[in-house]
């Protein structure tokens, strides 16, 4: 018989879609071994993120909110078991569902906010150091051996660690999730323009406003900005670029398995924790806190001039993140779910 798993994350214009993102590639996984997937969200608000769920033939359902609405939908539904990655839900919804026997896997990011389930997952780097107090009979997953990472990674990560890459101008590509929800791009285009060195950037702006802020931006001699919409393209555009500047988030693992020189922007306090550790291990660069870079650009300008001028230095920052991140995670979350599920 067919195994039905429904997945409830948040996504929304301020939400971003890091939680769809992440669960989109565990349900890959899923769908790889034979389950039926639903998704119970409100995908609508970010039509891009809307269409990378149904671009995979997988229903989207309405959120819901309250533990009773959850039951009836997850009854109705047919499911047999639910994967959770919200900050968003009460966390007596957790609760009510796992009392109902339905097992369930929550994703996480360091706090458990109260939730229960019978599996824990935390793709952090270094929460394998954290010790949460876990409800009775839960089980948790920790640290970089399980990141979630959707097929388009997994399909272009190099089979080698990046060697040094000599472009006349340096390619750089910028992103800060779906949304951009925080107004990231406009300031740290302005802080690659303080560097004073030529590139040549390719930046994301999913909204009209910020690709007009980025437009404003003055640029120096050599130095050049092209702006895009939202795109399915990302892994491509990493992959061709010498630099990757991203909100330091969900996506910043993508860019380590993908073999990127990650340049990370913290751009809300959640974030602050996975920045200073990522940061410390060596295998990304800490451009700065965007409040700071609001402020002043000169700074994060004096980081990001020997990446953009030392290929050498790049590439070094590159293999080391290709090697914290081996993009079996998956494979492994999936295991622990299909034995709960046994």
């Amino acid at each position: 018989m067919t195994v039905r798993i429904g997945v409830r994350c948040d996504v929304g214009p301020q939400r971003g879609i890091g939680h769809v993102m992440r669960s989109l590639a565990l349900a890959e996984e899923l769908r790889g071994r034979g389950a039926d997937l639903v998704f119970v969200c409100d995908s609508p608000t970010v039509p891009w993120a809307d269409e990378q769920i149904r671009a995979r033939g997988i229903p989207v359902e309405p959120a819901v909110w309250t533990p009773e609405d959850h039951l009836e939908l997850f009854g109705r539904l047919g499911l047999d078991a639910v994967v959770f990655d919200s900050y968003d839900l009460d966390a007596e919804v957790f609760t009510a569902v796992r009392k109902s026997g339905l097992p369930t896997l929550a994703i996480v990011d360091g706090e458990l906010r109260g939730a229960e389930a019978d599996v824990f997952v935390d793709q952090n780097l270094g929460s394998e150091l954290d010790r949460p107090v876990l409800p009775e009979g839960a089980t948790r997953l920790a640290g970089l051996d399980y990141v979630l990472l959707r097929d388009e990674i997994l399909q272009l990560r190099p089979a080698e660690p990046p060697q040094p890459r000599e472009h006349a101008v340096p390619k750089v590509f910028a992103f800060f999730g779906g949304t951009d929800a925080f107004g990231a791009g406009p300031y740290v285009v302005r802080a690659l323009a303080a560097t004073g060195v030529p590139f040549e950037a390719l930046v994301v702006a999913p909204g009209d406003d910020l690709a007009e802020a980025i437009g404003a931006v003055e640029l120096g001699s050599g130095q050049h900005v092209e702006v895009i919409g939202p795109t399915s393209e990302l892994a491509k555009a990493v992959i061709a670029s010498d630099l990757v500047l991203s909100a330091s988030g969900t996506s910043t693992w993508e860019l380590l398995c993908l073999g990127a020189t990650a340049g990370l922007v913290c751009v809300v306090d959640n974030q602050v924790m996975g920045y200073e550790r990522a940061v410390a291990t060596g295998a990304a660069v800490g451009v700065g806190v965007l409040s700071d870079l609001k402020v002043d650009p000169a700074p994060a300008a004096a980081v990001l001039r020997p990446l953009l001028q030392d290929p050498v230095e790049r590439a070094r920052v590159a293999a080391a993140g290709w090697k914290l991140v081996d993009g079996q995670g998956r494979s492994r979350v999936a295991d622990a779910l299909f034995q709960l599920l046994s």
